[in-house]
């Protein structure tokens, strides 16, 4: 009976033993893993540490983060130290004498930031990432949206959007942080007569084109951002962004020109990108675009701030492509317009004339047209207000010849050269076409 009860009482102690044994191992094994996971850098002061990462490149750094935990801790503490800060953002961004290989080492520096954050950062939590990579940008005052004294020269936009890229993340706490100042912004400029804040929708546009759109190499992530700039907003404010963004601006001041569509016949380069935004939407679209919100969205922005000349929305219509046009032409169809329709195809044979276009296009549209017209009698009717139109505006042309101030003459009788030469080279297409049918 009482052999047993020694067996056991000497049986314990060994166990506790081992126990501890085993706990003394997995403390030496924790010191030999954190030795390990440092390197020959154990040696070495916190200070001296960084001392030597000022040395490495962006690259080197952004390699050495993916070591270990502990490096990676240390690479995140050397980020955040003003110095390192000033080193790794260099913010010469309004000097006009840079070269264009000075420039694009800077975008390309920018870019290895961007890989740089991305990976020293992978270990923590998302909102914690988020929160310190906001933390960082917000200290370069040309990274802010009202940060900039010349947000039309700088070049700090453009190194913002690089770094983004590399980054690129869609929920980025600093993305989302700027949209809604975007948001905010843009209502103050909604509610007030267009124009009126020069300054803000300068910086609108800086901003938004800089930061968050020209720097894509795949359009479909331009159409992205893109879109969420514009959805938040009914289609009359998204026209408002898309011309504030992309519309006809001055070359001096930078500041949107709003009453140049209106007042002034606008060539191919000052609707080019306004178009391009359009085709963008267009070809990238989603579930939230049907092909009706961009007839809405083309027709609020023909009549920003008022209804544009009719020359101009041709030539949009053109630069938009084959297919926005034609639906845009049906709309006006479908509503019954047909006298708006018949002036519209004068000023695409204009512009087709003016511009060297070819005029079977503008044939082809008018084709297209009449083949959605329901009954003969309206077919019938929209070529009669065709013909009517090319008479009428060749009449108040010679008119304004005849009439007309010496010093604008000139110009007048070029206007009226060309819906001549417009009106004759219509009908040839047509002749063209009416033979082919016959043969």
């Amino acid at each position: 009976m009482t052999s047993p009860t020694r067996n056991s009482s000497t049986l314990v102690p060994s166990q506790k033993h081992q126990c501890t044994s085993h706990q003394s191992s997995n403390t030496v094994q924790t010191d030999v893993s954190f030795i390990s996971t440092l390197g020959d850098f154990e040696v070495l002061p916190l200070e001296i540490f960084e001392i030597i990462l000022g040395f490495v490149s962006v690259k080197g750094i952004g390699m050495m983060s993916m070591v270990s935990k502990i490096i990676n801790n240390r690479v995140v503490n050397y980020i955040s130290a003003p110095s390192a800060t000033k080193r790794l953002f260099p913010q010469d961004f309004h000097n006009p004498e840079q070269s264009d290989y000075i420039r694009c080492s800077i975008l390309e520096h920018y870019g290895s930031l961007g890989l740089l954050f991305k990976r020293c950062t992978l270990l923590l939590p998302t909102r914690e990432r988020l929160k310190y990579i906001n933390k960082i940008l917000t200290e370069i005052s040309c990274f802010k949206f009202n940060g900039c004294s010349d947000p039309l020269h700088c070049f700090g936009l453009h190194c913002y959007g690089e770094f983004l890229e590399i980054l690129y993340l869609r929920v980025h706490y600093c993305i989302l942080y700027n949209l809604y100042s975007i948001a905010i912004h843009s209502e103050v400029s909604f509610c007030s007569k267009l124009g009126q804040f020069h300054n803000l929708e300068l910086r609108l546009r800086t901003f938004c084109r800089g930061v968050l759109l020209n720097h894509w190499i795949d359009r479909s992530d331009s159409a992205f951002w893109l879109g969420c700039i514009l959805n938040p907003w009914p289609v009359v404010n998204q026209a408002r962004l898309l011309y504030l963004m992309f519309g006809p601006a001055s070359t001096q001041d930078g500041h949107v020109a709003w009453q140049n569509m209106i007042e002034d016949e606008a060539d191919e380069n000052s609707l080019r990108e306004l178009a391009d935004a359009v085709k963008l939407l267009h070809d990238n679209q989603t579930n939230e675009w049907l092909e009706n919100d961009f007839v809405k969205l083309i027709v609020a922005l023909t009549e920003i701030p008022q209804e544009w000349r009719l020359e101009n929305t041709a030539r949009f219509l053109i630069l938009c492509g084959n297919q926005i046009c034609f639906s845009f032409m049906a709309s006006k169809a479908a509503s019954g317009q047909t006298m708006e329709m018949a002036r519209l195809v004068v000023f695409l044979a204009l512009v087709c004339e003016k511009d060297i276009y070819g005029m079977d296009w503008a044939v082809k549209t008018m084709q297209q047209v009449c083949n959605i017209l329901g009954t003969a009698y309206e077919k019938n009717t929209f070529l009669q207000n065709i013909e009517n139109a090319f008479a009428q505006m060749i009449m108040d042309a010679l008119q304004f010849v005849i009439s007309g101030d010496h010093n604008e003459e000139e110009a007048r009788f070029l206007n009226l050269f060309h819906l001549v030469n417009a009106q004759a080279n219509f009908h040839k297409e047509i002749l063209y076409l009416t033979m082919n049918y016959d043969m």
